[in-house]
């Protein structure tokens, strides 16, 4: 049986470091090519919804010199920010290199461990562990996704119990950037871990 943990950071205080932009992502979300306006779904905005090819196309050209586990992780984040119609995020080879660094250092352990102090978040960060090596990037990114549905937009609240941080993360407005790490660790576990900037989940504020 496989079993999966993950974590978010909560971040405050970072008003700062959070650029303003337009969020309007209709040329970077093509409808799909066959579509007309009798038969392509609209979103309750009047967009017509994105299409994955269309979304897997954007985020190749926005990961120079990626290769496999690069792209999963970016289309996924993509993907998911898509149906909120915010910004797709573009690989960051920094990010990437500061992810790998840190999951690295759990390569030993694998110990779902944030690699800031509390209180001193430099980056925004969703981390996951996973029982056995079967676990490949779609998994983390689908598992911190599926927090939306505790996550209420109107109160901008999460259910109590609940974590909603990781989701808030993916598709928040201002993120523009993201890196991220997969190891196999030395227990035969998996630990995935991505950093995004600027940084999200500002107290106070809605994700999108």
């Amino acid at each position: 049986m496989k079993i999966f943990h993950s974590s978010a950071l909560s971040l405050v205080c970072l008003i700062s470091l959070i650029t303003t932009a337009n969020s309007s992502t209709t040329l970077l979300y093509p409808a799909s090519e066959s579509s007309n306006a009798q038969n392509t779904p609209v979103t309750v905005t009047g967009h017509p919804q994105p299409n994955k090819e269309g979304i897997y196309n954007v985020s190749k050209d926005l990961c120079w010199g990626c290769l496999g586990e690069s792209i999963q992780y970016l289309f996924a984040h993509n993907w998911i920010r898509a149906q909120k119609w915010e910004m797709p995020l573009i690989w960051d080879s920094q990010l990437e290199k500061y992810a790998r660094l840190w999951a690295n250092q759990r390569r030993r352990d694998c110990s779902l461990t944030h690699s800031f102090p509390e209180g001193n978040f430099k980056l925004g960060e969703n981390i996951y562990w996973g029982s056995g090596t079967t676990w490949e990037p779609t998994d983390a990114v689908n598992a911190w996704a599926s927090e939306e549905k505790f996550y209420s937009y109107g109160s901008n609240t999460c259910q109590d119990g609940r974590e909603c941080g990781h989701y808030t993360q993916i598709v928040w407005k201002n993120t523009r950037k993201i890196g991220c790490a997969r190891v196999e660790c030395d227990d035969g576990d998996v630990f995935m871990n991505c950093n995004y900037a600027p940084p999200g989940n500002i107290i106070g504020e809605r994700p999108y």
